[in-house]
Formats: structure tokens, sequence, C-alpha cells
């Protein structure tokens, strides 16, 4: 196959492309109830598996940089998520931790995806997992290739 010859639709990224922003929508709208962006629920999972994380280790987790991640925790702690301290003893590290509303409402907001997936998306627990098994391929493969 010549590089002339490649359509948009048989583009892998584009397909990547498509499904990130589709999951994006969906996302906003099941989360429009708890006033919280998809990129603000990646941040409270990454706090419910291990909290008071630094700003730097959550950056990392989420593969994300810090001047993008702060603005973000800025919001989430405006809006009662999480709190944001200096430790006494390192002032210029900025430790992230879950309030009681972010600890309280992680079941409530799991209830409520899995409610939006099961229902309209209808995919069932085997091809869900075959599905995270080749995107966790695709990311390893294209890590080895941009690091």
């Amino acid at each position: 196959m010549e590089a002339t010859d490649i359509s948009l639709s048989e583009q892998l990224c584009f397909s990547v492309y498509q499904a990130n922003h589709l999951f994006n929508q969906f996302y906003q709208q099941a989360l429009k109830l708890y006033d919280l962006t998809y990129p603000q629920y990646l941040v409270l999972l990454a706090l419910w598996e291990e909290d008071g994380q630094s700003v730097k280790a959550l950056a990392d987790t989420l593969g994300i940089g810090s001047n993008t991640l702060t603005p973000m925790l800025k919001r989430l702690e405006a809006q009662g998520w999480l709190t944001l301290t200096r430790p006494d003893n390192d002032q210029r590290r900025l430790v992230i931790s879950l309030t009681e509303k972010g600890i309280d409402e992680r079941q409530a907001i799991g209830m409520t995806l899995q409610n939006c997936i099961e229902q309209p998306i209808d995919l069932d627990n085997t091809s869900y997992k075959e599905m995270l098994a080749v995107n966790k391929r695709l990311i390893a493969l294209l890590k080895n290739v941009v690091d």
C-alpha cells in the first residue's frame, strides 16, 4: 500500500481519536449530575486508588503536565472534592487529598457510570476485557516509540 492510498477511515490513529472524543462526550453526559468533567473524574479515580498523592505523582499517573493538572485541582478543591495542602516538612510539595465529599460520592458516581455503560452500550464483560487488553497493548507499543 502506498502512502497516498491511505484513507482517513482506515487510520488507526483517527479511529482512536474518534473513540476518545466519543468517550469524552459520553462521560460528560454521565458526570453532569456531579458537575464533573471527564478529566476531573480521572483525577478522582486516581485518588480513590491512592489518596494523598503529590501533584507530580498524580501528573505522572495521569500522563499530563502539572501545569495542566494544577488548574483542574483548584477547580476540584473549590467544588469541595479535594484539598491541596503543603506538608510542614516540605513547603515546596503539594499534597492532594480527598475530602469527605470526594470519598462519599465514589459509590454513587460508580453506580451512575455503570448504569450508563450497561444499558445503552450493552458491552459484555468479555468484550470489554478484550478491548481493554488491545488498547493497553497499543499504548505500550506507542510508549516504546515516543519515550
